[in-house]
Formats: C-alpha cells, structure tokens, sequence
C-alpha cells in the first residue's frame, strides 16, 4: 500500500532472496557502477565492482518502483514514489530515513551539474541520472513509459473531470455553509469590537465639528468687523485718499496669506478643503486626548468591509445557483 501523499512507500527484504527465492537474474534496468571517482564529483572514491542489480526501477500498476540495496543493512529496498506529487528531496529523505547509516545521497544529471531536490520525480525519471549514496555513485536509465494514445488520453481528460464535478456537487454546499457561518461570526466579532470605538468617534466628532463651525464664524465676524472699520475710517474719521493705500496692503497682505497656505499644505484655499482639513487637525488633536486609537479603528473597518464583501461575493447567484429573487430574500 502507498505511503501519505508525496512519499514513497518502501519495503524491504534482505539481498539475495526473498521469499526464500533468489533474486532474478535480469534486471529490468540496466545501470553500472563507476570504477574511481565520478567525473563531476572530483576526489571522491567510488568501489569498482558492483551487481548490476543494485538500483533498478520498474513500473507496477502505473507508478515507478525504485528498488535499491541499502548499504549498512545490506538489504533491498524498494520504493514507490507519486512522480506527480514526490520530489526528489523527498525520495532522498526517505531512502536516508530507512537506512541510518547513509550521510550522504544526492542525484545529479548525466553532464554532472546537482539535481535540485524541489524537482518532481516524474521530471528526472525522463533522463538518465545518477544516484550518489554516501562514497557510491551509480548510473540509471530509467525505462521507457509508453505513451498513452490520444483517445486514452482523452478518456482519462473526461474521467478527471467527472470526478471534479462529483466532488463539487458533494462538497461545494457544505463548504459554503461553512464558510458563511465563518464569515457571520467574524462579523458579529468585529462589530462588537467597533461599537465602543464608534460611540468615541461619535463624540469626537460631534465637538469637532461644533468647533470647526465655530471657527468659521468666528472668521465671519472678523470679516465684517474689518468692513465696518475701514467704512468707519473712510467715511467718518480718513478720507479715502488716506485709506486707499491702507486697504491696499490689507489686500496684498490676505493674498501673502493664501499663498503661505498653498507652500505648507501644497493645495489652493479652496473653503470646504480648508473646513476638512482644519476638522482633521482638531479630531486627531482630541482622539490624542481622549486615547482613541485611529489607526486600529481604521483596521477594525477594513476587515469588517472585507469580511462583508467576501460573504456577498459567497452569496451570489451563481455561486449558490439560486435564482436572483431568491438571494435577495435570504439577505
């Protein structure tokens, strides 16, 4: 029986015989042992004389069957890997798992470069490779998998994508009953954590905004009482050729002013931008005040409007397959 996924089933037997039969005489892959050191791995030395049979792979129902003697042990062992789910590292890490005595076990292609151990077994049993085990380099030429023809293939393509629809119309319901009744509960969680922080808001708001009205009338008095002066002033105590130059420089001196403000806030005096930004400074100045976290209400409000948006994308028709009038009922 295989192993969990992405690892390959084993089984042992000492060398020689198993079942108290021996071991067949042809192997169904032919490798061989380098004698010296392998080209690629310089000062390494490798035994000269080595049976045949030492590494082989076969196919049975459909997967590879690596079989190899284990060196401490001095037993076969064979594994059967998932090429399409088992990675080379993998298959290294268990065959070092089932021997303890084996420090070192690589793979490298035939030109000599290192095979990463991220790559898919079914990607290096394509090409010949060799297997290193600790000072043993060994050379194997995977065999040949026919092809399947394209009407397999085809039937193969159609049995997939039965299966997908089968487990979609037993799962999909039960996912998204799941998944919604999550989601409600993230919501009922994040508004009770908002309520108190709404309340606060609400009243930093309500006294901020009373004082930005204030100010603005407060600007407004100002305003008519300069008119009224300066009427006083040209009327009743200067004449206008004293006052001319007067008002004058008042004007010159309120464009100063509105140019001032675009240098240090880089934006025109445009009334409702400077009413918004004055509210701004006099909210934070309070939240600071009053020890209103801002920025973890904003986070707060991100993650409920997430979390609102994801149970509205899961209750859409076309996910559900119910009619339009029918979701809008259930909201």
């Amino acid at each position: 029986m295989l192993a969990g996924l992405g690892r390959a089933a084993r089984s042992c037997w000492p060398r020689g015989r198993r079942d108290g039969r021996p071991p067949p005489s042809a192997p169904q892959v032919l490798l061989w042992r380098h004698a010296g050191a392998w080209r690629g791995q310089a000062g390494a030395p490798y035994s000269a004389l080595v049976p045949s049979d030492e590494v082989t792979i076969n196919y049975r129902h459909s997967l590879p069957v690596i079989t190899l003697t284990l060196p401490t042990r001095s037993e076969r062992c064979r594994f059967t890997v998932k090429p399409m789910v088992t990675t080379v590292g993998a298959f290294l890490q268990d065959v070092q798992r089932e021997d303890k005595g084996i420090e070192k076990a690589e793979v490298f292609a035939t030109d000599g470069s290192k095979v990463s151990d991220a790559t898919l077994m079914e990607v290096l049993l394509m090409n010949d490779f060799k297997l290193v085990i600790n000072n043993t380099a060994y050379s194997v030429s995977p065999p040949v998998k026919g092809k399947l023809s394209s009407e397999h293939a085809t039937e193969m393509e159609d049995i997939k994508s039965l299966v997908h629809r089968l487990f979609v119309a037993l799962h999909l319901e039960d996912h998204q009953i799941r998944k919604e009744r999550e989601l409600l509960q993230k919501l009922d969680h994040l508004k009770e954590e908002l309520l108190p922080l709404e309340q606060m808001k609400s009243k930093i708001m309500d006294s901020t905004d009373a004082k930005t009205s204030r100010l603005l009338w407060i600007g407004l008095a100002l305003m008519s009482t300069q008119g009224g002066a300066l009427a006083w002033l040209t009327w009743w105590v200067y004449s206008w050729d004293i006052m001319e130059p007067v008002t004058y420089f008042i004007t010159y001196g309120s464009a100063m002013a509105f140019y001032a403000y675009f240098v240090l806030t880089k934006q025109d005096y445009i009334y409702p931008d400077a009413k918004d930004r004055q509210f701004l400074h006099y909210f934070y100045r309070k939240s600071k005040k009053q020890h209103f976290n801002v920025e973890r209400y904003n986070k707060l409000k991100e993650d409920l409007a997430e979390a609102e948006e994801s149970l509205r994308r899961l209750r859409q028709p076309l996910h559900l397959r119910l009619p339009i009038q029918e979701i809008n009922e259930k909201d």
